[in-house]
């Protein structure tokens, strides 16, 4: 795992468990043209979910399936469809560490997990960022849905992270 320097206090994190998850196959990336990924395939078919047979078919709802059940907690229904993200876990009203985040984007959204945030966006992971597992930034007034995952008892690292405006905002994940 090759994290960018501004994000490399994520290998020392303790949790949350779907954090920990993203890590392990954060690189992880789409095969261009006709080709697919195997491992993405896989994610699939560990999923139970037959319909999802090229990486490039839009593969954000299923990375985060993954790593959702992966780390234990329950995968929404139908979860190819970023929006229905917006029904896992609970609402929260301040974006913390592992919770889950809904953007609008041209066409329909995207799901990724809270890393950190800057002054207007926030810096998530997830799958079909620029075709791969990685981190980017998403202005905030494009996230519709703010999601805490279940917890038995949420652990004490999860909180806002504050970082600098590094990197380019994404304007399109796809």
């Amino acid at each position: 795992m090759n994290l960018p320097v501004i994000y490399s206090w994520l290998a020392s994190e303790p949790g949350p468990k779907m954090v920990l998850e993203f890590l392990k196959i954060y690189g992880v990336r789409e095969t261009p043209g006709d080709g697919d990924n195997p491992e993405i395939l896989a994610w699939a078919r560990e999923l139970g979910i037959k319909e999802y047979v090229h990486d490039s078919i839009a593969w954000c709802g299923l990375c985060m399936a993954i790593l959702a059940s992966r780390a234990g907690k329950p995968v929404v229904k139908d979860p190819l469809w970023a929006a229905n993200w917006l029904h896992f876990g609970s609402p929260a009203t301040q974006a913390m560490l592992g919770d889950v985040l809904v953007f609008e984007r041209p066409g329909g959204h995207h799901v990724a997990l809270y890393i950190a945030e800057d002054d207007i966006s926030y810096h998530v992971g997830g799958g079909n960022q620029s075709d791969m597992v990685c981190i980017t930034r998403i202005v905030k007034r494009r996230c519709i849905g703010v999601r805490r995952p279940p917890y038995q008892v949420q652990p004490a690292n999860v909180r806002p992270i504050q970082v600098g405006p590094t990197g380019i905002i994404s304007t399109n994940e796809s």
